[in-house]
C-alpha cells in the first residue's frame, strides 16, 4: 500500500497551526470566506451558505447526501444506502445484485432502518455547558456534563420531527446546540447494480483512476408524502471541468489532528493494531460464510463491504502513524505549542498538568480496554439479536429515570432514533447471528481468557458455538412485536422475559458487569480527557482563537477546493477517467465485470462522457454521499471515496497528493438515461426549463 513519504508528512505536521492550501473541514458559521477568495475569487456570502447548508443531508447511519428536488428527492452513495437495498431483497429478487428503479412514486419502497437529517439551526451553548461542570473533576464533572446536555437536548426537542444534538467542538473548545429537521420515512427510488456501484471492489478501494457509479436517490416523506423542500441543489449544465472551483458539503465522521501525542500513541500501539486484527479475522469468517450458497451470500454483502472498507481505512491511518518522522513531527507541534503556553505563567500552570493527566489515562485504558471492549462495547456479542436484548434490559431500567440520569443512549433526545433501529423491521438471519456470536464469543475467550470471571459467566461450561446456538434457538427477539412488547411492558415485562427467553436472562445476569466497566471507563478515563482536553483547548483558543477548524465531529462541514489531478510513484494522475476507460478495464470477472445492462447500453452512451474525478477537497470518512457542488451551487458531482494518501487523512492534510474521489454529474445523467430508463429521475433532477440561480430559494 502506498502511503505519504515522511517527509511530506514531516512538512505537513509543522506547518503554521492555521489552515493551509485547500485544507479545513469547517464549520458553517466560520467559512474562511477571505482565503476562498483570496485563492479562487469567490466569495461565499452568507446567503450562499445557508442554502447550501439547508439542501444539504445526513444519513445518521453514518454518510452524508443533498436533497435534488423541491419533493424530497436525496442522492446519496450505493454503499451508503447499501443495508436498506440489502434488507428489501428476497430470495427471488436480489436488488444488490440486479439493481432497482421506481417506475413511479407508488413504487417507491421505504427503508426499515435509514434516517435522513436537515440541519436546519445551530446556537452556541458554550457558557451553558461551562458553568455546569465548573469546579468538577472526574464523576461529578461526567455526571455534571451528561446531565446538562441531556436537559439542553429535552429542552430543543419538542417533537420527534426534530433531533437535537450537543456537540463539542475544538475538543471542548466550543459546545454548540445543533437542531436537525428528522425525517424517518424514508423510500428508495433507485440503486444501480453492485457490480457497477462498486466496480473495481476491494483491490480499487481508495485508489485512482475508478469508475464507479456509486449513487442511490432516495426521497424523505412526511405524513405519507413526499417532504417539500425550500431548499435543494440544481443540476449544473457542464459538470465539473479541470481547475474547476468545488465545495463539499458533508458530515466527515472524525478526524484526530489535534489530538495529543499520548492519545495519537495509544492508537498507534494499541487501538489500531488490535481493530486491525479483529477485522481481519472477521473478514476471513464472512469470506468463508459467504461461499456456502447464495442466500448466504446476499444477507452478508453489508457485512462484508462495511469490513472491509473499515479495514483498509484503518491499515491506512496505521501506517500513517507508525512513519517515524510523521509522528515525530506530531511531537513536536505539540511541544511547540506547549511552549508558547509556558510563556504565560498562569496559562501554564493550568494547561500542562492537562498533559499529563491525558498521558495517564491513556495508560488506564491499556489497563481495561480488553473488558471494556468484550464486555460493555461489541466485540464480545456480535450480531443483531443480542444488541436488542441488552437495549430492552437496560430500557426497562432507564426510561424510568429522570431524563438527566439515564444513560445517554436512552435520553429523550435519542429515543426516536434507538426505537427506529429496535423495531425495524429488516430481517435476521439465523445462520448469519450464529457466525457472528460464536466469533465474538471465541474472540471474547481468547481475549479475557478461559479464567476470567466474566468469560465464566458468559459460557460456563459450554463453547462459544454451544452458547451461541442455545442463544439463537431460545429467544423471540426475531419478532418486532415481541421486541415492542417488551418496551412497552417496561421492568416487569422484562424480568418475566428473563425466565423464558435466552437472550434476554443473559443481557440481564451480564448487565451489572457491563455497567461496572462502562462506568469505570467513564468517570474515570473518558471524563478525564474530556476535561482536560477541554482546559487544552480553551488554552489553544485564547492563542487560535477559530482561526484553524474543529476536528471533525459527524456535523456538517464545508470543504473547498478544485479539480486536480497529482503526481503518484513518478507519474501523473489525470484528474478524470471516463466511460470508455470503464470497458477498457473490464476483465469479465468479479471484480472487474461490468453489469449486462452497461454492455446492452454501450452502443447508445458517449463513451467520451467524464465518469468519475478527483479534487483537492478535505474530506475523511462520513463524507461519502456528500454533493460536490460549484459556486453557483449546483451539483457537478457526488463524493464517494478517497485515494491512497487520503488515508492519512485523520491525522493531517496534504494538498499536493491528498483527494477526494467523486462520480461526476454528467455520467450520473448518462447512466440514468440511456442503462437504466430512469426518466422520471432524471426529469426530476434537471428539468428542461430552469430559471436562473436556485441559491436562496
Amino acid at each position: 500500500m502506498k502511503t505519504l513519504t515522511g517527509l511530506v508528512l514531516l512538512a505537513l505536521a509543522l506547518a503554521p497551526l492555521g489552515a493551509i492550501a485547500d485544507e479545513g473541514m469547517w464549520t458553517f458559521d466560520n467559512v474562511p470566506k477571505d482565503k476562498v477568495e483570496q485563492k479562487y475569487g469567490f466569495r461565499p456570502d452568507d446567503r450562499w451558505l445557508e442554502h447550501v447548508r439547508l439542501s444539504s443531508a445526513r444519513l445518521a447511519q453514518g454518510c452524508s447526501a443533498s436533497f435534488i428536488s423541491e419533493s424530497g428527492l436525496v442522492m446519496t452513495n450505493h454503499h451508503c444506502a447499501h443495508q436498506c437495498i440489502e434488507q428489501l431483497s428476497t430470495p427471488t429478487r436480489d436488488l444488490v445484485k440486479g439493481g432497482f428503479y421506481a417506475k413511479s412514486q407508488g413504487d417507491e419502497v421505504k427503508c426499515p432502518d435509514l434516517e435522513v437529517n436537515q440541519l436546519v439551526q445551530t446556537s452556541d451553548v458554550t457558557a451553558r455547558m461551562r458553568n455546569a461542570t465548573d469546579g468538577f473533576e472526574g464523576e461529578k464533572y461526567n455526571q455534571a456534563q451528561r446531565a446538562e446536555i441531556a436537559r439542553i437536548e429535552r429542552e430543543c426537542q419538542t417533537s420527534d420531527r426534530l433531533r437535537c444534538e450537543v456537540v463539542t467542538l475544538y475538543h471542548g473548545g466550543i459546545y454548540h446546540l445543533y437542531e436537525y429537521r428528522r425525517f424517518q420515512d424514508v423510500r428508495l427510488v433507485f440503486a444501480p447494480e453492485v457490480a457497477i456501484a462498486m466496480f473495481g471492489g476491494d483491490p480499487d478501494n481508495f485508489e485512482f483512476p475508478r469508475y464507479d457509479l456509486d449513487v442511490s436517490f432516495l426521497r424523505v416523506y412526511e405524513d405519507g408524502k413526499p417532504a417539500r423542500m425550500e431548499h435543494w441543489f440544481r443540476w449544473s449544465a457542464a459538470g465539473a471541468k479541470e481547475n474547476d472551483l468545488t465545495f463539499v458539503t458533508g458530515n466527515p465522521g472524525g478526524t484526530s489532528r489535534q489530538l495529543t501525542a499520548a492519545e495519537l500513541e495509544y492508537a498507534r500501539d494499541v487501538q489500531l493494531p488490535d481493530t486491525i486484527f479483529h477485522l481481519s479475522e472477521l473478514r476471513g469468517e464472512l469470506v468463508e460464510f459467504r461461499r456456502r450458497g447464495l442466500e448466504q451470500a446476499r444477507h452478508s454483502s453489508t457485512e462484508l463491504l462495511y469490513v472491509e472498507n473499515g479495514l483498509k481505512a484503518r491499515k491506512g491511518r496505521l501506517l500513517a502513524l507508525q512513519d517515524p518522522e510523521f509522528f515525530a513531527s506530531k511531537v513536536a507541534a505539540e511541544r511547540d505549542l506547549k511552549a508558547r503556553l509556558a510563556k504565560d505563567p498562569a496559562k501554564s500552570q493550568r494547561t500542562l498538568p492537562a498533559y499529563l493527566a491525558i498521558a495517564k489515562a491513556q495508560k488506564d485504558l491499556k489497563k481495561i480496554r480488553k473488558q471494556l471492549d468484550y464486555e460493555e462495547r461489541k466485540l464480545g456479542f456480535g450480531g443483531k439479536l443480542f444488541a436488542h436484548g441488552r437495549t430492552l434490559v437496560r430500557a426497562a431500567e432507564e426510561r424510568p429515570k429522570p431524563n438527566e440520569k439515564r444513560l445517554k443512549e436512552f435520553r429523550d433526545s435519542a429515543l426516536p432514533a434507538l426505537t427506529q433501529g429496535l423495531f425495524s423491521q429488516a430481517p435476521i438471519h439465523d445462520d448469519l447471528e450464529l457466525l457472528r456470536l460464536t466469533f465474538s464469543l471465541t474472540k471474547m475467550r481468547e481475549a479475557l481468557g478461559t479464567d476470567d470471571p466474566f468469560v465464566k459467566k458468559v459460557l460456563g461450561k459450554a463453547s462459544p458455538a454451544e452458547v451461541a446456538e442455545r442463544l439463537v434457538r431460545n429467544t423471540k427477539l426475531k419478532d418486532v412485536a415481541y421486541r415492542r412488547q417488551l418496551w412497552d411492558g417496561g421492568k416487569a415485562a422484562v424480568e418475566a422475559a428473563v425466565r423464558e427467553d435466552a437472550v434476554i436472562e443473559l443481557a440481564a445476569r451480564l448487565d451489572p458487569d457491563a455497567r461496572a466497566i462502562r462506568k469505570q471507563f467513564e468517570d474515570g478515563i473518558e471524563s478525564v480527557v474530556k476535561r482536560n482536553s477541554e482546559l487544552i483547548a480553551k488554552a489553544r483558543f485564547e492563542v487560535e482563537g477559530t482561526s484553524t477548524y474543529p476536528d471533525a465531529t459527524f456535523t456538517p462541514r464545508l470543504s473547498y477546493g478544485a479539480v486536480k489531478g497529482y503526481q503518484q510513484d513518478w507519474k501523473w494522475v489525470k484528474p478524470f477517467t471516463t466511460i470508455q476507460g470503464a470497458f477498457e478495464r473490464e476483465t469479465g470477472r468479479d471484480p472487474f465485470a461490468l453489469p449486462g445492462s452497461w454492455h446492452a447500453a454501450k452502443g447508445r452512451l458517449d463513451l467520451a462522457t467524464p465518469f468519475n474525478f478527483v479534487t483537492t477537497n478535505d474530506i475523511i470518512g462520513g463524507n461519502s454521499g456528500s454533493p460536490v457542488v460549484n459556486k453557483d451551487a449546483e451539483i457537478v458531482g457526488l463524493a464517494f471515496d478517497g485515494n491512497i494518501h487520503s488515508l492519512g487523512g485523520d491525522y493531517g492534510f496534504d494538498e499536493s497528493v491528498n483527494r477526494a474521489i467523486a462520480v461526476h454529474s454528467a455520467a450520473l445523467i448518462e447512466a440514468l438515461a440511456k442503462v437504466y430508463g430512469a426518466d422520471r429521475i432524471a426529469r426530476e433532477i434537471r428539468p428542461q426549463t430552469r430559471q436562473g440561480s436556485a441559491v436562496g430559494r
